[in-house]
């Protein structure tokens, strides 16, 4: 082996064969997945498309493989009961348990909380926004280690600056009273028309 005298001399890790043949298969699913695609397009176009079989069992397992992804929760506005009440009653216990423990001090006229925060809308719309970043940002998997001060910086810091003012959901609610209407506008009248003289 007078050609090998050339080369230096380590060995090569067992891993690196095993990561090799992976990405082969890796490469050869995606191929089958743009040749799916491909046939598709053209079989919407009226051309028969080739292999007309087997790319079906192949998209059928894509499909799956899509269905398996995570699903989110979807904004509490978006929700009807009884859907809305269950993630009602699972933000309450979020806020409850967390929020207003670890973060909120002694209600004050510059640092408004209502008791009954769940029922101002723009305070539970708020809120519900909160908690979902703080279930993705307390989360290691899906954040790392800088997920917590994210949040705080880019969640919690500004959802605490629009409840908590006294022009804020809860401007006209104080210790011990709760009031839901004072936020609703009443009847505005038009710039448009005139009052009739």
């Amino acid at each position: 082996m007078a050609d090998d005298e050339g080369l230096p001399d380590f060995e090569v890790p067992v891993g690196l064969f095993q990561d090799l043949e992976d990405l082969k298969a890796e490469v050869a699913r995606l191929s089958g997945q743009v040749r799916q695609l491909t046939d598709g397009i053209i079989a919407d176009e009226g051309v028969p498309a080739a292999d007309d079989q087997e790319p079906a069992g192949d998209e059928e397992e894509g499909e799956g493989d899509g269905e398996e992804e995570p699903q989110f929760p979807p904004f509490i506005l978006m929700l009807d009961s009884p859907e809305y009440d269950d993630e009602l009653r699972l933000l309450i216990e979020w806020v409850e348990g967390v929020l207003v423990p670890g973060y909120l001090a002694e209600p004050s006229s510059d640092a408004r909380w209502c008791h009954m925060w769940f029922e101002h809308p723009v305070a539970v719309a708020r809120l519900h926004a909160l908690w979902l970043a703080w279930q993705e940002l307390t989360d290691p998997a899906t954040c790392g280690y800088t997920g917590p001060s994210t949040w705080h910086r880019d969640h919690l810091d500004p959802c605490l600056r629009e409840l908590r003012p006294s022009t804020g959901p809860y401007a006209g609610c104080t210790k011990g009273e709760h009031q839901v209407d004072h936020r609703l506008p009443g009847l505005v009248p038009s710039a448009w028309s005139r009052p009739e003289e």
